[in-house]
């Protein structure tokens, strides 16, 4: 039902209830999808609404006011059994949000404000891809006037902050982290920006080093505002999501893939077995619930309604650090007196498996070359003992940011990553105006075009491009490639690549009632095509699958994440999900 609709008290005197004819027929009316599914068609549903509601209308349009009864009597039957059920419940003071098969309070884009809700895997202070890059997105975003923004963000209980949190940070409250968050982010763009921040339950699995969504993620925002969703690595997202459909709560819905988990499984014991089932659960999961997913390279998995694009950028500050250096070397001033370096998190997977076999088989040919390395993580003991093992020229420091003044007269950045799916701190040393090597693979695609991106295919190649990085300076920066770098060039190409901006231009199809005071927006479904039938038989399918804790064990789910529990109840203010969601109720 739509919620614009709304009565007054004195409108809600006096309304028939619903008899049972009624009542089969909204029923048989929202079963349509599933009974499609069946091979029942479209059709014959209507007929049977159509005959179980005609006798009651007529005793209705008898019985109501002149006002009521035209409004009853001139829309078509879907509309009117909407308006009728919408009516009813209104006057026992209940609020619907709509069913599992379809959202009827969807969000109506018929005013001029438009809502966008970037959900996400991570959040401050946790420094990954998907807690800093959709933060940033949110705010590029908040400054057109199109379009309200929320940032929701998973909260995690003190327990599991102090396993994934820095530095021994842990919050008491989400208001508390929200600070946080919003001064990190003001310090770094220079501008306030205007977006909300809403949390949704998560918990933290130390198996997989990645927080999991507890409960239905879509149900932390509200349905008014459930207009435009991006969600922030859906793979992930969505593998135990055991709620509502986003794209029948939502009227569009982007998904973006940071990360290449087919590269990182294959490492893992069992890896070729566990990433054939995870790329085909990445393929159900993200074609049942996205309109248009966005892959920030070709390294990422090959999903369906996927096109390629990078729609990151980098931090503004390291586009300052990168003005100042050109300004210091038109001055005749020595801006890079260090050689080369690496920073990443201390992981196999993050490069330095292939970091260390490069350089432990041309040792001779790199004498005297030293590499300074930057970095905390679970393998660190092991990545370190190897290096000493093969005496190699390594140099290890703590982890520490990419913009920390002591990295600045680093003049060339080596990354011989290949598990990453666009690599932040290569887009940042590009932007501080320093050389890149790096390896020939389509993670590193977009950074081809920049002069200072040296790239390698061989271990022999890796040694030339090295020495030539070191024995010459980089290219200066042209505000074009600076531009390229930006966050305010990765928000347009994000519109342009997700459709948004013709979403967000498109105009309402709704249709007003003759009050002329409520909307009565008509989402008359015509008979679905195949693609959106085996779409929604999917999401049937992985809504049935996921609601079975036995089964969501079986995948490696974290116990008693199909809900969340007493813990976030409190910290979050929720109802308890069994009163939240009751057994007798969609």
């Amino acid at each position: 039902m739509q919620k614009s609709m709304r009565m007054e008290p004195q409108e809600s005197k006096g309304v028939p209830p619903l008899d049972v004819p009624e009542l089969l027929a909204y029923f048989v009316r929202q079963s349509g999808p599933f009974l499609d599914q069946l091979g029942v068609k479209k059709e014959i549903c209507d007929k049977i609404v159509e005959s179980l509601y005609s006798k009651r209308k007529n005793q209705l349009l008898q019985s109501l006011p002149g006002e009521e009864s035209s409004v009853l009597g001139n829309g078509n039957i879907n509309d009117e059994l909407d308006l009728r059920i919408a009516t009813v419940l209104q006057s026992t003071g209940h609020r619907h949000d709509g069913g599992f098969w379809t959202d009827h309070a969807k969000h109506d884009p018929s005013g001029n404000e438009r809502h966008v809700a970037i959900v996400t895997t991570a959040s401050l202070p946790w420094m990954t891809g998907t807690a800093v890059n959709p933060l940033f997105r949110a705010a590029y975003l908040s400054e057109s006037a199109k379009q309200k923004v929320t940032l929701l963000v998973p909260w995690l209980c003190k327990s599991d902050q102090e396993l994934v949190y820095p530095g021994n940070i842990t919050f008491s409250s989400p208001e508390e982290q929200e600070v946080y968050i919003r001064n990190w982010l003001e310090e770094r763009i220079g501008f306030k920006a205007d977006f909300k921040v809403s949390f949704y339950p998560g918990k933290f699995s130390k198996e997989r080093r990645s927080i999991i969504p507890a409960g239905d993620t879509s149900q932390f925002i509200p349905s008014k505002d459930a207009d435009i969703a991006i969600l922030e690595e859906p793979e992930h997202l969505n593998w135990y999501h055991h709620g509502k459909r986003w794209t029948d709560k939502f009227n569009h819905v982007v998904g973006i893939v940071h990360t290449n988990y087919l590269e990182y499984i294959k490492r893992e014991k069992n890896g070729a077995l566990q990433a054939f089932l995870v790329k085909h659960i990445n393929n159900w999961v993200t074609r049942a619930y996205c309109h248009k997913v966005l892959r920030l390279s070709a390294a990422t998995q090959d999903l369906p309604k996927s096109v390629i694009c990078n729609v990151h950028g980098v931090n503004p500050k390291f586009l300052k650090i990168g003005e100042k250096v050109a300004a210091e070397r038109e001055l005749g001033q020595k801006a890079f007196t260090k050689g080369a370096y690496f920073l990443g998190k201390m992981v196999w997977a993050k490069g330095y498996k292939e970091l260390i076999d490069l350089l432990a088989k041309h040792k001779s040919d790199l004498d005297g070359f030293k590499l300074d390395v930057f970095g905390n993580g679970e393998d660190a003991h092991e990545v370190q003992s190897a290096a000493r093992r093969l005496d190699l020229n390594l140099n290890f420091e703590k982890g520490r940011d990419h913009a920390d003044d002591s990295l600045h007269g680093y003049k060339v950045f080596i990354n011989p990553s290949i598990s990453d799916v666009l690599c932040t701190a290569t887009a940042e040393a590009l932007a501080m105006g320093k050389f890149v090597v790096c390896a020939d693979h389509p993670s590193n695609e977009f950074f081809m075009s920049f002069p200072n991106c040296l790239t390698y295919k061989t271990s022999e190649d890796f040694v030339e491009k090295v020495k030539e990085a070191l024995a010459n300076e980089p290219y200066p920066l042209t505000p074009e490639e600076r531009y390229q770098l930006s966050w305010e060039a990765a928000t347009q190409r994000f519109m342009e690549y997700s459709e948004l901006d013709k979403v967000l231009n498109k105009e309402n199809d709704g249709v007003k009632s003759s009050t002329g005071n409520r909307k009565l927006v008509a989402r008359s479904a015509s008979m679905p095509s195949l693609t959106e039938l085996v779409d929604g038989g999917l999401a049937f399918a992985h809504y049935c699958l996921t609601g079975n804790e036995f089964l969501r064990l079986c995948t490696g789910a974290i116990p008693g994440t199909r809900d969340y529990d007493k813990q976030h109840c409190k910290d979050l203010n929720l109802l308890p999900p069994q009163v939240e969601k009751p057994i007798y109720g969609w």
